[in-house]
């Protein structure tokens, strides 16, 4: 098969990995820098080009678009699903799992236990805000956020309300947590391919760190995942229609809680961790999945 892998940068870790395990597996791997592509959207002819190359010849595409070009990005795929191209993770779903507010309603609709989540637009509600979530200490979230930033954790009643307050002057849509104390600033990031747990590690925030995020010095290490874990992390992915993710569960008095579901998590730290092949296991659920296009 031709593989197209949407990303902007051909030397991160998980597109080089991706590519090898392609082609050690006999296909041919290319990466493509999204913000590049462009598109003839028609119903007679649609198409997708890069740098003057006509994209129709590849046979599947693995996604890795980051959160600032998700609008685009999910644009070039949708164009690949219009021209009946496999997927690695659709359009809809990876632009579902962005928004973080209605990623967190859509699984509680579906009974997937959460962190207590409470979100509100006028300060008048800051109090109240704050009382739904059981007080301080709690966490805000900016809606867009991502790898840890734009997350706070306020310790005390005043910080809590003058955090809220700051977002809301500056018009930042927030959304305020409980904060689970027997964390312990750890979270378990666990990798889902199909229907099934690949891979799962533990992250665990540096001192004085209660976010668990590798990319803001946390370390990992291997965990072993209990069945009601495994089946939380399934639920997960499948509700939010992805392929391939990583569900981030917090381990609390009540069971596991889901924290985020990222529709493109990275290869390096899981890989590195737990000493698996996931690119392989990516390459291999495109095998058994990807349906030739029609003539």
């Amino acid at each position: 098969m031709k593989i197209a892998i949407l990303s902007r940068d051909a030397t991160l870790y998980s597109s080089v990995r991706l590519v090898e395990a392609a082609t050690a597996r006999g296909h041919q791997a290319r990466v493509f820098d999204p913000t590049h592509c462009y598109m003839n959207i028609t119903s007679m002819k649609p198409s997708i080009h890069y740098m003057g190359e006509d994209l129709l010849s590849y046979d599947a595409v693995i996604p890795r678009i980051g959160a600032s070009i998700t609008f685009y990005g999910t644009a070039v795929l949708r164009q690949f699903e219009v021209m009946n191209t496999f997927t690695l993770n659709n359009s809809a779903a990876i632009s579902r799992s962005r928004d973080k507010l209605a990623s967190s309603q859509l699984l509680a609709r579906k009974g997937i236990d959460l962190p207590i989540t409470a979100f509100a637009h006028n300060p008048d509600n800051i109090e109240d805000l704050i009382a739904e979530v059981g007080g301080a200490p709690l966490v805000i979230k900016l809606v867009e956020g991502s790898q840890g930033i734009g997350v706070v954790l306020a310790e005390t009643h005043n910080a809590a309300h003058s955090v809220i307050q700051a977002f809301m002057g500056l018009n930042a849509n927030i959304m305020v947590q409980e904060f689970i104390q027997e964390a312990a600033g750890s979270d378990i990031r666990c990798f889902v391919i199909g229907e099934k747990v690949v891979a799962a590690m533990k992250r665990q925030g540096r001192e004085g760190e209660f976010r668990s995020n590798l990319h803001r010095g946390g370390s990992a290490s291997v965990v072993r995942l209990t069945p009601q874990e495994r089946a939380t992390a399934v639920g997960a992915a499948k509700v939010m229609g992805l392929d391939v993710c990583g569900v981030d569960l917090l381990r609390s008095k009540r069971g596991p809680l889901v924290m985020e579901v990222n529709s493109s998590p990275g290869l390096e730290g899981i890989e590195k961790t737990c000493g698996k092949d996931i690119a392989g296991l990516m390459i291999e659920y495109i095998e058994k999945n990807a349906k030739k296009k029609p003539a």
